[in-house]
């Protein structure tokens, strides 16, 4: 690794503008985003198709991709999330790429980084106690009705037995008793305001307008009316700040901001993507899980409230996915399989389709693995030419950014055509029926959509509240196009059912749910944190 200040002098920021946080992290300041700098600089977004649960290395061929820009000559940044310690201690292990694609220090990034998740933890948690200790107050009181708060505490980290809870007991000096719940961070709406705000003004606008609950007389209840908005906002005056790293080539990467897609945006900042783009000619960024629901959120709620278009989009692809999706259990996605390929290759058309119905143009990425055999990768390869896509092989993780080289000139080759112009897929003035149909029929490929009695009259709530203007935020499985995560492949002649709605007013989007939802994840049976330790130099293993 080189010292940050160095890094920093590769994107021509002075030494005075960065704040160290040790050797090898930085915090940028928000005086490096320059609107004009912005419009003459290339985006691309990285997406994938429906992910197996190990995911399919989006963040590893985003560096990568990052690495071989920087090879053929480009000045390129990458812009990502930051990890969650939930995940990081459960399945999936660390966010911060593979191989020979990462970014670094990968153990600091992993584990605390600069702070911002335990400062939005923090501001979360400050209204929190202010709902409570309001609701308890004599003297101070609102008038809030308990029975209708829906904020909840946050914690990064899994631990489902903290989903649903009952705070308050122990006697009148411990509060008044009701139902609540805890959240993981990601997962906060806190987030994903802080991941959408354009600047201290906006999101202090954001913060006071969240929905808290009701007042016993049916009036809405904000965070504006408990005066909170500005305590919470200076618990973010860090972590409003976009971090600086580097990648293991020592190129530049911005690290900022970590919603879940599945119930959020799924993508980094704004912050940090305006300044990604003021500093570099290319930023590659990512948005979580599948074209269904990262892509079309980044496309459809931050660009639009952020006012930018990607350049050019990359769907990662792996080939144990596709036999996944062709049928192949857990035990068989290294066991090449053409035939299996061949069944699920359905899922990858049509996440093509999806990038395509935005107005963008497409490479496809094959994230390569030791077990793909060459007459798989021929066949994806013949299949999206015949679509007019090309597909390229991404060796990023065995070779770093000399693996990328191809694909990174395939997709300056389409950012520079000027060949993708976005549109997005709905008006945000269509009622919400109308936006979550043409989500549900053109993205996910269903043929209707059901709602149930409770949906139905959240509708009208919605529209009381002044929110159905808002953008649609939609929530299902990420294991498949559908609401029912054993419809692998594509399905077809299907519908989904919205079950209730949720709302992140101060985000600014309503939160439609299909099926079941868990906003905080558990441990899995073996936790990835009984193969971690560190010993007594410091050394850290089984982090990874």
């Amino acid at each position: 690794m080189l010292p940050i200040r160095e890094i920093a002098k590769k994107l021509d920021i002075p030494e005075d503008d960065i704040d160290p946080y040790g050797k090898y992290k930085a915090k940028l300041p928000l005086s490096l985003i320059d609107p004009k700098k912005i419009a003459q600089h290339k985006l691309i977004l990285v997406t994938a198709i429906t992910p197996t649960p190990a995911g399919e290395g989006k963040t590893t061929v985003s560096i990568g991709l990052t690495e071989g820009l920087n090879k053929i000559g480009k000045k390129a940044i990458a812009v990502l999330r930051e990890p969650s310690l939930g995940p990081v201690f459960g399945i999936k292990g660390g966010a911060a790429g593979g191989g020979y694609s990462q970014v670094v220090p990968m153990e600091d990034i992993n584990l605390h980084f600069t702070g911002d998740f335990a400062a939005i933890e923090r501001a979360n948690n400050l209204l929190a106690a202010v709902i409570d200790n309001n609701i308890q107050s004599k003297t101070h009181s609102i008038g809030i009705d308990p029975r209708t708060v829906v904020w909840k505490r946050v914690m990064d980290m899994n631990d489902r037995a903290l989903r649903h809870i009952i705070v308050g007991l122990g006697g009148a000096t411990h509060g008044i008793p009701r139902e609540d719940g805890f959240n993981i961070t990601p997962a906060s709406e806190i987030m994903a305001i802080l991941c959408l705000a354009e600047n201290f003004s906006d999101l202090k606008r954001r913060i006071g307008n969240i929905y808290v609950g009701k007042k016993y007389d049916g009036t809405p209840v904000f965070a504006r009316d408990l005066k909170a908005v500005g305590a919470m906002a200076l618990l973010l005056k860090e972590a409003i700040k976009p971090n600086l790293v580097q990648t293991l080539e020592n190129n530049p990467a911005i690290l900022h901001g970590g919603p879940f897609a599945s119930i959020a945006q799924g993508t980094n900042t704004v912050l940090a993507t305006k300044m990604g783009l003021s500093l570099g000619e290319y930023v590659v960024t990512e948005a979580g899980f599948g074209a269904d629901l990262g892509a079309e959120k980044f496309l459809n709620i931050k660009c639009v409230s952020a006012g930018l278009a990607p350049d050019a989009v990359v769907v990662v692809a792996t080939v144990r996915a596709l036999r996944h999706h062709g049928g192949a259990t857990k035990e068989e996605y290294n066991t090449p399989s053409l035939e299996r390929v061949k069944k699920g290759i359905a899922n990858l058309e049509k996440h093509i389709e999806n990038v395509q119905c935005f107005g963008l143009k497409p490479v496809v990425a094959i994230n390569h693995f030791p077990h793909d055999s060459e007459e798989e990768i021929a066949y994806i390869q013949a299949f999206c030419k015949e679509r007019g896509v090309e597909a390229i092989v991404s060796r990023g993780f065995s070779e770093g950014g000399a693996g990328t080289q191809e694909l990174a000139r395939a997709v300056v080759a389409i950012a520079e055509s000027r060949e993708s112009h976005f549109t997005p897929l709905y008006d945000h003035a269509a009622s919400v029926e109308e936006k979550i149909k043409t989500v549900a029929t053109r993205i996910y490929g269903a043929k209707g959509v059901n709602y149930s009695t409770k949906a139905l009259s959240q509708l009208k709530q919605i529209s009381k509240l002044g929110f159905d203007k808002l953008p649609i935020c939609m929530v299902k499985t990420p294991k498949s196009l559908s609401d029912d995560e054993k419809k692998l492949a594509r399905p077809t002649d299907f519908e989904v059912t919205v079950r209730e709605f949720e709302f992140a007013s101060g985000a600014g989007f309503i939160i439609p749910i299909l099926g079941d939802t868990v906003r905080m994840p558990g441990l899995p049976s073996v936790p990835a944190a009984e193969g971690m330790d560190i010993d007594d130099d410091g050394v850290i293993t089984g982090l990874s």
